[in-house]
């Protein structure tokens, strides 16, 4: 019997994929739930597992879109296993030396090709000095435009070859002989829809930013007081992300508008906060969720941030797991951008990102003191959330970072209970 492997939906709104590799090779024995092929959404990677054991045969090659439910392989389920995992191995052996010998023999007769070429010449050319090309490559240079001179050999005694001529390229003005190497791939599904995203996201919202700076002086006297113990006791370090995401869900509610999202002709407000965070990984930037951010301690965004950004590094995110999101907190500051205007992640209204640490000095109670300063960006999609909005929020989420054990935590006397420890 065969049975067809067809594309699942790898989440709602998704009707295409790209087939980003086979895990496998047509004509292998796969077992069942091994996972056999990755496929690429505007979303994630996901690897699909077998359904049934039996031999493979693959009908759609890497980096073709597909749509959902579609056909791209089937299983011979009716196939016995091979007797001896290394049968194949031998007679991928056996057949190697074949396989050289006729490379030897293409080798033979592309020499015994340009030797006749050669012959057609005049007995001058025969041999070739330093930077000459031969015939095969001087007609590939002629088609291209381009000057035996700016054209490097690696050839014999710095003969042009063919393949040489195939790699050059116009001089455009200079003549340096030097080789100028490009590559072109295709872009990946995962980064064409996002960058068609991204796109959306400029013409289609009336975005702005506004901007504050943070003293991030007590998170950081709060950090160095509590982190060995805060550690110890929960099994993840005490970070600025915790700050920022309690920081955020209290201004979400003494902000509503900004927790909001057009919806057609509808604006939803939301009760609670999903949180996304942006988090970098071999695929690219992935935004999961912390849901309901509103009711998490300390303690609790911590170990949710650092399981979600470890399933990212390791590729096991699933859609589900980013998708939902109500207000979304970037960090450039970990590569070290000073300051930036994040790039609003639809259907949501607004991001705050934010940005590396400086010593910089500010004016404190009239006297000059060197402060620990972050700068803080609010991007908002104006159509949803005014001028006073969108500065009331991003003040009030300065505010709580510059006092955080009386405006997170319930006050000084509660601050290790606020940190469970």
């Amino acid at each position: 019997m065969s049975v067809e492997i067809k594309v699942p939906s790898p989440g709602e709104s998704v009707s295409e994929v790209e087939i980003a590799s086979w895990l496998v090779e047509d004509g292998d024995y796969v077992e069942k739930d091994q996972e056999i092929v990755e496929l690429d959404s505007d979303k994630a990677t996901l690897a699909m597992p077998a359904e049934e054991s039996g031999i493979i045969s693959i009908t759609v090659e890497e980096g073709e879109e597909v749509e959902v439910g579609q056909v791209i392989g089937t299983i011979d389920t009716d196939a016995k296993k091979p007797e001896g995992g290394d049968k194949d191995e031998d007679s991928k052996k056996d057949q190697k030396p074949s396989e050289d010998n006729a490379e030897k023999d293409l080798d033979k007769k592309d020499a015994k090709t340009e030797d006749k070429n050669s012959k057609a010449e005049p007995k001058e050319n025969k041999t070739y000095a330093s930077g000459t090309p031969s015939p095969a490559a001087r007609k590939v240079l002629e088609e291209k435009g381009v000057d035996a001179k700016d054209v490097k050999g690696t050839g014999r005694d710095g003969r042009i070859t063919r393949d040489d001529a195939v790699k050059a390229e116009a001089s455009m003005g200079t003549s340096t002989g030097a080789a100028r190497p490009s590559d072109r791939k295709k872009m990946s599904s995962l980064r064409r829809r996002l960058a068609k995203r991204l796109v959306s996201v400029k013409n289609e919202t009336a975005m702005l930013t506004t901007f504050n700076e943070v003293d991030m002086k007590p998170i950081f006297d709060l950090r160095a007081q509590y982190k060995e113990d805060f550690k110890e006791k929960h099994g993840v370090s005490l970070g600025f992300m915790s700050f920022f995401t309690l920081a955020v869900t209290r201004a979400l509610k003494e902000f509503p508008q900004v927790n909001s999202m057009i919806d057609g002709d509808d604006l939803i407000t939301y009760d609670y906060a999903d949180i996304s965070i942006a988090v970098s990984g071999p695929k690219g930037l992935m935004v999961p969720v912390i849901r309901n951010a509103e009711n998490l301690s300390f303690a609790g965004v911590e170990k949710e941030v650092k399981r979600l950004a470890t399933r990212v590094r390791d590729g096991e995110i699933t859609v589900d797991e980013m998708t939902g999101g109500t207000f979304t907190i970037t960090n450039g500051g970990v590569f070290g951008s000073m300051l930036s205007t994040p790039i609003i992640n639809p259907p949501q209204s607004a991001i705050l990102g934010m940005h590396n640490i400086v010593e910089r000095p500010v004016a404190i109670d009239g006297k000059i003191d060197v402060r620990p300063i972050m700068y803080v960006a609010l991007s908002y999609d104006h159509r949803v959330i005014d001028g006073r909005e969108s500065v009331g929020f991003l003040v009030a989420v300065k505010e709580a970072l510059e006092n955080p054990a009386e405006l997170l935590m319930g006050g000084d006397n509660v601050v290790k209970k606020a940190l469970e420890l």
